[in-house]
């Protein structure tokens, strides 16, 4: 089945003066304007193109690729408000309408908000929202400790900051664990910490376990070679130094030392790390 606001391998039907159309099944003929053409399209060709509504509401192809699909979750700028609702710039043509109804807050142009893009039912047309809380936590939470997950930041909180975890669920992040600061929209890779009996999802940046840590200690190994030897990095020094370095917790880093030490391939100094001469 075809959708609106999704890209689709459709199959080019006819060609003609001002551009091709192709093959919407459901949605009927779609008509892909000229200047999106590849060169040597051809009959019987199929082409990877998003579908939406132009301006004047017609279904329409583009090779153009917008900045979110439906079913995203994407940090969009305010481009203009009018009396009915604040139109996204999303990198295409016609601008993407968040309805005063689907605001959590007044939208104000210039701004950047985080807004959930999909198909409207009756009018078909894209739209956005900014009350996420519909679009999430709507299945339970089926994650384990140490599953690797996507998150997008939402907010910042007065525990750390708040996020999206697969497009699916609400997580935290907490401040002592988040050694850099994160910001609105953006996408990074965690790892699930736990899932507590309420539902509520813990999620850290760091992997956990010992196999962050012999991650982490062939890193620290590496960029010993890579700096002659010596690293001015200790377990007195600041977990911001530490994520600075290795882009890792204090605590990651302490257990990846110490299986380097172990395994006598360093010596600890007190104002850093040293290789051993093999």
């Amino acid at each position: 089945m075809n959708k609106l606001g999704t890209f689709q391998a459709l199959e080019v039907l006819r060609l003609v003066d001002f551009g091709a159309y192709l093959d919407g099944q459901e949605l009927g003929d779609i008509l892909l304007p000229k200047r999106y053409m590849p060169e040597g399209c051809k009959i019987g060709d199929f082409l990877e193109v998003f579908i939406y509504l132009d301006s004047e509401d017609r279904i329409i192809a583009t090779t153009d690729e917008p900045l979110a699909e439906a079913g995203d979750f994407a940090l969009l700028k305010v481009v203009s408000v009018n009396k009915v609702g604040a139109f996204l710039d999303w990198g295409l043509p016609k601008d993407l309408l968040v309805p005063f109804s689907e605001q959590k807050n007044k939208m104000q142009e210039g701004q950047w908000y985080l807004v959930y893009v999909y198909a409207d039912d009756e009018s078909r047309r894209m739209v956005a929202t900014a009350k996420l809380d519909k679009y999430l936590d709507n299945v339970p939470p089926e994650y384990h400790p140490g599953q690797e997950v996507a998150l997008i930041i939402h907010s910042k909180t007065d525990m750390g900051y708040k996020a999206i975890v697969n497009n699916m669920h609400w997580g935290m992040l907490y401040q002592n664990e988040v050694f850099r600061t994160l910001i609105q929209g953006e996408r990074l890779t965690g790892y699930i910490k736990q899932v507590r009996d309420d539902e509520k999802i813990d999620v850290s940046l760091q992997k956990p376990g010992i196999e962050s840590a012999m991650d982490l200690s062939d890193k620290i190994l590496e960029m010993l070679k890579e700096q002659g030897g010596f690293l001015a990095v200790t377990d007195k020094s600041s977990p911001e130094k530490i994520y600075s370095f290795f882009g890792e917790s204090k605590k990651n880093y302490k257990k990846a030392v110490g299986m380097l030490y172990k395994k006598r391939i360093i010596t600890i100094e007190p104002d850093g790390i040293r290789l051993n001469r093999q």
